[in-house]
């Protein structure tokens, strides 16, 4: 069986040595010089493999076509990428919200151990870049590159989606699926920073803000909500909370979407207004702007008094109950409105792609072209935040490379 793998990333990797490990003559196109590019910047550089969880909690979290994991799960399950890196001389560890990173907290250590398991497997690596696949009576044929044609049984086309296009994913699967017959939903952005209905955050542009929850609200309903850390910038908000909110946020345009940010979720309501008691008590002869120094970081304060309807220099001793309760309320809702996410190329993930109603779950085969077979982000499936991506890629590779190699 001789098989072509375009894109040399996770889903591309994991597809070609299992194929080559079945016996299959495999040949792995990557455009760059070396493979696994984005990979190296998962995770903050840490490379997140995986969630250390069930399959059925894989499928809570991918909002989009989680069904069509079903059978890929059931051939390569978290449990498995953690005994596939670990067998290959990865330690493994897992943290907070059970993500499952390398015990170095390099992302180079998950690249090199498959490089190397597809070298040792008999995988031949072209830098390259593919033109097209080629197809003849319907059926794929092979594919071209750098001018030559390169003849095959199957190709497996794990070219990513259109995100962090630096790393070369630039949408050529798209292009060679489209050629060939296939739907594309239209990809955007998901895992990406939000821009802001306003100039909130343009004037707290550069603040990071730590251990705050965030919530998000669409038509007013409460949608997602979390912990952790986020970033105000020029444009809007970023950060790891705001990429895992942006993952819910599906339908700018049809509807309204607010964040809002509980500035000091260790406190709850009664204690919160001791506090604002007991500082109030010790300013209450200063201007009001002036009151806030010890609760929040400088540069938040002018935003947040504005948010609540105060008069910044009147006196802290003149600040009415009434005044008080609306200060506690920003406090512990803080108010961001949204109009959109930032352009699909800033998306740490992209939402859309090949649709997956023409590709077989249970073989990733094209239904449309014998032959063709799609793995990873080029397919209309995404995960949330915290490994999920990347089990779909190392999933729905495995079973690409078992299935092109018995086909």
């Amino acid at each position: 069986m001789n098989i072509l793998v375009v894109g040399g990333g996770a889903a591309g990797l994991m597809a070609a040595g299992t194929a080559a490990e079945q016996g299959a003559r495999v040949t792995l196109f990557e455009k760059n010089e070396k493979v696994g590019r984005k990979l190296f910047i998962t995770g903050k550089g840490r490379c997140n493999v995986c969630n250390d969880c069930d399959n059925e909690t894989v499928l809570q979290n991918v909002p989009v076509n989680p069904r069509f994991l079903y059978s890929a799960l059931g051939c390569f399950s978290a449990q498995d990428v953690k005994d596939f890196f670990e067998a290959r001389g990865v330690p493994l560890k897992t943290e907070r919200g059970n993500r499952v990173f390398p015990v170095s907290d390099r992302s180079a250590d998950i690249i090199d151990a498959l490089f190397t398991w597809n070298k040792q497997s008999g995988v031949t690596i072209v830098n390259e870049a593919v033109e097209e696949l080629t197809a003849a009576d319907g059926r794929v044929t092979g594919a071209r590159a750098g001018g030559k044609t390169y003849e095959a049984d199957a190709v497996i086309l794990a070219t990513g989606g259109v995100s962090y296009p630096q790393t070369g994913s630039t949408g050529d699967g798209y292009r060679f699926a489209k050629a060939l017959g296939h739907k594309i939903v239209p990809p955007n952005g998901s895992l990406v920073p939000l821009t802001e209905a306003g100039n909130v955050c343009g004037e707290l542009m550069g603040l990071s803000l730590r251990n705050v929850r965030l919530s998000i609200l669409e038509n007013d309903k409460k949608i997602y909500e979390d912990f952790g850390e986020m970033l105000f910038t020029h444009f809007g908000l970023s950060g790891p909370l705001v990429l895992s909110a942006s993952a819910h946020m599906r339908h700018f345009g049809s509807k309204t979407y607010r964040a809002e940010i509980d500035l000091k979720p260790a406190l709850d309501e009664k204690t919160l207004d001791k506090r604002l008691l007991s500082d109030f008590e010790k300013h209450k002869n200063s201007d009001f702007v002036n009151a806030l120094g010890e609760l929040l970081p400088r540069k938040m304060i002018p935003a947040v008094i504005l948010a609540a309807g105060i008069d910044p220099r009147a006196k802290v001793h003149s600040i009415t109950k009434e005044e008080r309760r609306k200060l506690l309320h920003t406090l512990r809702a803080f108010p961001v409105a949204l109009s959109g996410k930032r352009p699909v190329e800033e998306a740490i993930v992209t939402t859309g792609g090949v649709s997956v109603k023409e590709v077989s779950p249970k073989t990733m085969e094209s239904k449309k072209t014998p032959g063709l077979y799609f793995a990873g982000e080029v397919l209309d499936v995404d995960g949330y935040t915290g490994g999920f991506n990347l089990q779909i890629a190392w999933s729905t590779g495995r079973l690409a490379g078992l299935s092109a190699a018995h086909a």
